[in-house]
């Protein structure tokens, strides 16, 4: 179960048990527990615990804490493998996501959601991290693309059984979350008991790590995880309050939305591999702002439903164009310095995430319209960020201002 594998003899192994199966394997693992919950959140929290965009608020506040405590993966990983750790952290996601219908009062639903935040957010940490570590610069971002796509068809097929047996079989949110939950935890244990640990050409730092030439990775960070907020909990939940959709419903319209993402998704890899990343940052982040603004648009001009779709769809396609900044910080990155980064980095990240549901929450209250025009000023800060990613990034040359100093060492 534990027996070290050097990663560059992977290849000798049968393909079912290389890293890159485990990479697929882990990618299609997370969203079925993940999206189980995510399907039914809406529907539940409302229908059940009476929530309202405040209490939306407070959830998705207590959801992305564990986000911040993702630099606690530094001290973890001087005890714990990181491909254990993955493993055990899916595993807590799974727990977690199955039992959260016994518990339909606000505290009994924030505890829950900050358990599986915790085993989906550490997981994440530490997925990313192999996936630099394991996949070469000139495959990384048409494998990454890849791995999306798989993760896009996983979900499709959680958002098909639950649109499609839902009202059939009249199943109820504990039996969709058991199932959902307990599926992840089996695909998991799997995956701890069936590949070997592979070892890394490259040992991790296990301290903090912090570099000024990181600076332009860590702003792109931080924004990313502000204007993500807005998707993640207010767009959905918009569609719900503002147009009344069913769970079948909503879960009908998450349903298109992973089609095209599926279909798409090994072209963001190639786009992003042909183009770059600024270029391929660039227009995600123009995309946003457009997207933002219409967003309130549906408030202020009384758009319908059926451009609030679209504009859901069009808003995930663009989202996932973020793993240009993966790939950008792996060209930069002292390899090394992957693990702890990428634990840095999901701190950062949720450091807004951390109080801008529960400050958005209220002034949703007062004016959705207003918390999409935010959105979009977060989008634009974003794109003036993405301006500064040099054509060609690499070690030394981090961002456009890096030709104007001497070259000196990494700091």
């Amino acid at each position: 179960m534990f027996k070290q594998f050097p990663l560059s003899a992977s290849s000798d192994l049968p393909l079912w048990r290389r890293p890159v199966t485990l990479l697929f394997l882990m990618s299609a693992a997370m969203p079925i527990a993940f999206f189980s919950w995510y399907a039914l959140l809406n529907n539940f929290v409302i229908e059940v615990a009476g929530f309202d965009g405040s209490d939306i608020g407070l959830l998705h506040t207590v959801r992305e804490i564990p986000g911040f405590m993702a630099i606690g993966v530094i001290a973890i990983i001087l005890f714990v493998r990181e491909q254990v750790l993955g493993m055990v952290s899916l595993v807590l996601l799974g727990v977690a996501t199955a039992f959260t219908a016994w518990f339909p009062s606000l505290n009994g639903i924030l505890m829950l959601t900050f358990l599986s935040s915790l085993g989906f957010h550490y997981y994440e940490t530490v997925n990313q991290s192999l996936q630099l570590q394991w996949l070469p610069k000139d495959k990384a971002p048409q494998v990454l693309g890849w791995l999306l796509g798989m993760g896009s068809a996983t979900t499709l097929l959680v958002f098909v059984l639950i649109m499609l047996m839902w009202e059939t079989l009249n199943l109820s949110y504990n039996i969709v979350f058991m199932v959902g939950g307990f599926t992840t935890v089996g695909l998991a244990l799997f995956a701890l008991l069936a590949y070997p640990q592979f070892e890394s050409p490259h040992p991790q730092n296990k301290t903090m790590v912090l570099r000024k030439r990181y600076w332009l990775y860590y702003a792109l960070q931080f924004m990313a995880g502000a204007r993500r907020q807005i998707f993640m909990v207010f767009a959905g939940f918009m569609m719900v309050e503002r147009f009344g959709f069913d769970v079948h419903e909503l879960t009908g319209l998450y349903l298109v939305n992973l089609v095209v993402k599926m279909l798409v998704a090994p072209f963001l890899g190639k786009a992003v591999g042909h183009f770059g990343e600024r270029r391929t940052l660039i227009w995600e982040y123009v995309g946003l702002t457009l997207v933002f603004m219409a967003y309130g648009g549906i408030y202020w001009f009384g758009w319908g439903v059926l451009f609030a779709s679209v504009l859901y769809v069009v808003d995930n396609i663009l989202f996932g164009l973020a793993l240009a900044l993966k790939t950008y910080f792996q060209k930069i990155a002292d390899p090394a310095d992957i693990a702890p980064t990428a634990a840095v980095a999901f701190t950062i990240n949720h450091i807004a995430a951390v109080f801008l549901p529960v400050l958005l929450g209220l002034l949703w209250l007062v004016s959705p319209a207003a918390v999409f025009g935010l959105a979009s000023l977060m989008a634009l800060t974003s794109l003036g960020l993405s301006l500064l990613i040099p054509r060609h990034p690499e070690p030394g040359n981090e961002t456009v201002f890096s030709k104007y100093r001497m070259p000196a060492p990494a700091e």
